[in-house]
């Protein structure tokens, strides 16, 4: 009876209280396990796909500069005159560059940011050829301003500094470029005539537009009284006032400094419109948020202006905290200098000759070396755009090469030469890296 009595209490026995909290430990121990693992992997997960959208968008974007800057100072048919020029020093044959004439007496162009006068030249008072400058501005830009001058502002689209959303973002450089797009404007020839007077000036232009797939001329409707417009084929091009649309007539001696001369239509002339077809093309980064409001999480989103396409300028894409430019300048000697922009516009501090011009151009002309770019270094730094508060110190480090700092450094420790996205207004754990590229000018080889 003793036995059995035994037996039964054995049987029945549970487990003790320390065994039970033994195995509610290890449970929690598991637990935690999975739970950190999840939590790690999702992490990795964030941030290895913000890398990778960081990748994407920030190749696009220098795609998408760097197939600009290829059309850059491009002229119909040629940008050179065909006309080596031997140089003294180097013995360097170099050809000159071509540039329209200039006969209409109050020039306009889109998003215009130089002056006349001072350091400039004043303004003509006579027909003249187009200046170097004009086919390119760029503008290195600190915290603080801009150098060698104020670029476009708000007026013409491009606004000021600032950190709050809509403005541009601080120490983002400015960059402006024009082309003649040869795929735009109306060929010359068939329907399409010049009536030229007795004394081989213009009289009228009739405009025909060749609609055919292959061709697809524009109706010349948009042309309003008062537009200038461009005559070229491909040894020279003259800039005018006009009036009407299908039937242009030059302006009187009011707006233009001479009559244009027609050209014979087996030199293949062109006739563009000014504003729209000798494209203003200008980059900037402004501030943005992920959803619209001053509250929202900041960065910086590449902007892109073009005449050809319209008055607003685009959003190209998001995630663009630095712009940077360095040019590389090809001197009379065919010697390479890479520049600053006031570098650039200064000549280097009158230590550069300019590029062989056109006709009545000299070796000191201001900005001239805006059209003897042979490369153009272009650097970009992009974020990840959504804060990772997970990173580490070394995860949050980066180089930014135009800033002095070619090894990672934390995003705010940047040096005297650097700028902190704090500075900005962005938030400082997000994952950064720098793209580059060197872009050679296809429209100015000497």
């Amino acid at each position: 009876m003793i036995l059995a009595r035994l037996s039964t209490d054995r049987r029945q026995r549970g487990v003790t209280l320390i065994e039970l909290m033994v195995a509610l430990v290890l449970g929690l121990i598991v637990a935690g396990g999975i739970v950190t693992l999840f939590l790690s992997t999702s992490s990795s997960n964030r941030a290895q796909n913000q890398m990778a959208r960081l990748q994407e968008e920030g190749r696009y974007a220098i795609n998408r500069i760097s197939a600009d800057l290829k059309m850059a100072g491009a002229q119909y048919c040629s940008s050179t005159g065909g006309i080596a020029n031997l140089a003294a020093t180097s013995g360097v044959a170099l050809d000159s560059l071509r540039t329209p004439r200039v006969l209409a007496m109050n020039l306009t162009f889109p998003q215009n940011t130089t002056p006349w006068g001072t350091p400039y030249p004043v303004k003509p008072t006579a027909a003249y050829n187009l200046p170097s400058f004009f086919f390119m501005r760029g503008f290195d830009c600190t915290v603080a301003a801009c150098t060698p001058s104020s670029p476009p502002t708000a007026a013409m689209g491009v606004p000021v500094m600032g950190t709050d959303v809509g403005s541009r973002v601080m120490g983002g450089a400015v960059f402006q470029m024009r082309y003649v797009d040869s795929a735009r404007g109306w060929a010359i020839g068939g329907n399409s005539v010049i009536v030229p007077k007795n004394d081989g000036t213009i009289d009228h232009i009739t405009l025909v537009p060749n609609t055919s797939p292959s061709v697809g001329e524009l109706s010349p409707t948009g042309i309003q009284d008062g537009d200038l417009v461009m005559l070229a084929d491909c040894s020279t091009a003259q800039i005018f006032q006009t009036t009407g649309s299908n039937n242009l007539v030059p302006g009187d001696n009011k707006v233009n400094f001479s009559a244009p001369r027609a050209l014979k239509p087996q030199s293949a002339p062109r006739l563009f419109r000014l504003s729209t077809d000798f494209r203003t093309v200008t980059y900037f980064l402004q501030v943005v948020s992920d959803d619209g409001t001053a509250t929202g999480i900041k960065t910086g989103a590449l902007m892109r202006c073009d005449s050809g396409i319209g008055a607003t300028c685009q959003e190209i894409v998001r995630g663009v905290e630095r712009l940077d430019f360095r040019y590389g300048v090809e001197d009379q000697n065919g010697l390479l200098h890479y520049l600053s922009a006031a570098d650039v516009d200064s000549r280097a501090g009158a230590t550069i000759p300019c590029p062989s011009g056109a006709q009545g151009a000299t070796a000191t002309d201001m900005g001239c070396l805006w059209r003897a770019l042979k490369t153009i270094e272009v650097n970009i730094l992009m974020d990840g755009q959504t804060p990772l508060y997970t990173l580490q110190g070394p995860d949050l480090a980066y180089a930014y090469s135009p800033e002095g700092n070619t090894t990672p450094v934390a995003p705010d420790q940047r040096g005297t030469g650097g700028i902190s996205p704090a500075t900005q207004g962005f938030a400082l754990p997000m994952i950064r890296r720098q793209f580059s590229t060197v872009v050679m000018m296809r429209n100015y080889n000497p």
